[in-house]
């Protein structure tokens, strides 16, 4: 859904299209998807993203994204 002044670009996350404002970074992204940044590793377009790069890396329009959680246990 979009507001005023905002416009939304579509995108791919884990095989499920979606909706997203456009002018995201990555790591806004998993705040968005309210995902554990420490605890997650994301591919973007079939290229594994270090950690260092999510914050300058922006979500553009069409892209695809894996996203795998840790989980911890015993």
């Amino acid at each position: 859904m979009q507001t005023a002044g905002t416009e939304s670009i579509q995108i791919v996350v884990n095989g499920e299209q979606r909706a997203v404002e456009r002018g995201l970074t990555v790591q806004q992204l998993l705040a968005l998807l309210e995902l554990d940044a420490e605890r997650v590793a994301v591919e973007m377009n079939r290229t594994i993203l270090r950690r260092p790069a999510w914050s300058s890396t922006p979500v553009t329009s069409g892209s695809r994204f894996e996203i795998v959680q840790f989980v911890g246990g015993g």
